[in-house]
């Protein structure tokens, strides 16, 4: 037993005194930092340019502007319903954005609006809210209307192309910036009901769906008022819209986004095994072939059996696991407190399968367990090759069957965990322990853990003896290459030694 501890902590110095152990160990914290950061240069937040342009006499363009105003008001609303609701801030009952539970009105909209939009209300807000409660984060505006020039409206036909051209796609050195959609309602469109509406690029289509809607209406109306219909009764009739009560869960405790929120440490759990795995098997599988070909390995075997040799070495990758994920899980909960305002609402729901010692447990069992089980493919081909390039031949296709099945089931997960083939795959000794850990946050019966994990105790045991087998026949074979037979008359070289 000594013998393994001593290659244990020789196996578990030497890996974690390489430099690309402790770049590789930040490089995922850094990353995970980096990440709002890089989202929010790499994506494009500018609202949309938008120039509108009435040539007709009725107001359709105003409308489609204030439509506009109006919608973004709207979501600022259910975004401020929504904060009152998730933090339980007392809010004036007679407020609409006191309660998420209904589409609001255009004239609650309105209203809104008049009194001040967001500011007004978190002025309200202010006095009883607590200290700790995260600051509201407006939603970021969609759109940005632009007021065409004054001789806009009076062009037709080529200048007007030409003009639409100029906006839309200024020329190089044009210290103009370009509009993104023009819309032009020309002076025959209650005769013709045919608009224009120019784009940079593709058109947004909740843009296009907003113009649609306006004109629909505004067409209606003048249609129904040339019908002798009067005019107040004609504008209600363009523009009546029910109200509509919505019932939905708090946010962040529907069964979908509770799923997920659930799902988070499971499956973190599973991803942090997946990328520990394939770190700490290949600087194993470096290190067992540097050994090799440097002729370390009979002197080390001189001392001690190989079988000693080779739980010492597994025994010291589980340890750099161990340490590996230790660390992440470290820098996770320093990033939780520094940001725990605003992160505090998912942290609680997603903590909620550690509350059972028997979800802990397996946790802990399935996790030490699979790193065993994958750890020996690497020490195997460790065992076997003479280079990197002859390893590379033996690991390419373990490692393709152990990941392409796990951002399969990864998804599965995701979408609900009740596929088959999830199922299949935690009845699968390779890819149980993935499989088990990713389904404790959306269920699993404790008769499929039980029975999981006794066949996976009895797959890392059959790979123990299988292994050990092949680690004696094989580590001081240097320069022969062996086929399939030969791996097999090794594997059962002990057996027949016996008979």
């Amino acid at each position: 037993m000594n013998n393994v501890l001593l290659v244990a902590l020789r196996e578990y110095r030497q890996i974690t005194r390489m430099r690309s152990f402790w770049l590789t160990l930040l490089i995922l914290p850094i990353a995970f930092a980096l990440a709002p950061l890089t989202q929010r240069f790499m994506g494009d937040s500018d609202p949309d340019r938008v120039m509108i342009v009435d040539q007709a006499a009725f107001g359709a363009g105003r409308q489609i502007t204030e439509r506009l105003r109006l919608d973004e008001d709207r979501r600022a609303m259910s975004d401020l319903a929504r904060y009152v609701e998730r933090h339980k801030l007392a809010a004036p009952a007679d407020e609409p954005w006191s309660r998420n539970d209904r589409w609001f009105s255009d004239a609650e909209v309105q209203r809104f609006g008049a009194e001040g939009g967001v500011t007004a209300a978190l002025a309200r807000l202010k006095p009883a809210m607590p200290a700790d409660i995260p600051e509201f984060e407006r939603p970021e505006p969609r759109f940005e209307i632009v007021t065409p020039p004054a001789d806009f409206s009076r062009l037709q036909g080529p200048a007007l192309d030409q003009r639409l051209e100029t906006l839309l796609r200024p020329g190089e050195g044009s210290k103009a910036e370009p509009i993104d959609v023009v819309v032009i309602i020309p002076a025959d469109f209650i005769r013709t009901g045919t608009a224009r509406l120019s784009s940079s690029g593709r058109p947004n289509t909740q843009f296009v769906a907003i113009v649609q809607d306006v004109l629909t209406r505004s067409l209606r109306q003048v249609l129904l008022s040339a019908e002798g219909v009067s005019p107040d009764v004609a504008t209600a009739a363009a523009t009546v819209t029910p109200n509509l009560l919505i019932a939905q869960p708090v946010p962040g405790s529907g069964a979908r986004e509770a799923l997920l929120v659930r799902s988070i440490l499971p499956l973190a759990s599973c991803y942090l095994l997946m990328m520990a795995l394939m770190l700490s098997g290949s600087w194993m599988l470096q290190g067992t072939i540097e050994e090799r070909s440097n002729k370390l390995l009979e002197t080390v075997l001189a001392t001690i059996s190989p079988e000693q040799l080779m739980y010492g070495k597994l025994l010291g990758t589980v340890a750099v696991g161990l340490t590996m994920i230790a660390v992440w899980i470290g820098c996770g909960a320093f990033a939780a407190f520094a940001t725990q305002g605003a992160i505090a609402d998912l942290i609680r729901p997603a903590l909620a399968p550690l509350t059972s010692w028997t979800t802990i447990a397996a946790m802990i069992y399935f996790f030490i367990a699979g790193y065993l089980a994958i750890s020996v493919f690497f020490l195997a081909v460790g065992a076997i090759s003479d280079s990197m390039n002859d390893a590379q031949g033996y690991l390419m296709p373990i490692i393709l069957a152990i990941l392409l099945p796990i951002t399969i089931l990864i998804q599965g997960i995701v979408d609900g965990g009740k596929g088959i083939g999830v199922t299949i795959m935690t009845w699968v000794p390779i890819w149980t322990p993935f499989a088990v850990l990713a389904r404790l946050g959306t269920g699993i019966q404790a008769w499929e853990v039980i029975g999981s994990g006794l066949l996976l105790a009895a797959f890392v045991a059959l790979q123990m003896l299988l292994l050990g087998r092949l680690f004696r026949a094989s580590l001081l074979a240097q320069g022969q290459k062996p086929g399939l037979k030969e791996l097999a008359a090794r594997l059962g070289r002990r057996s027949a030694e016996a008979g």
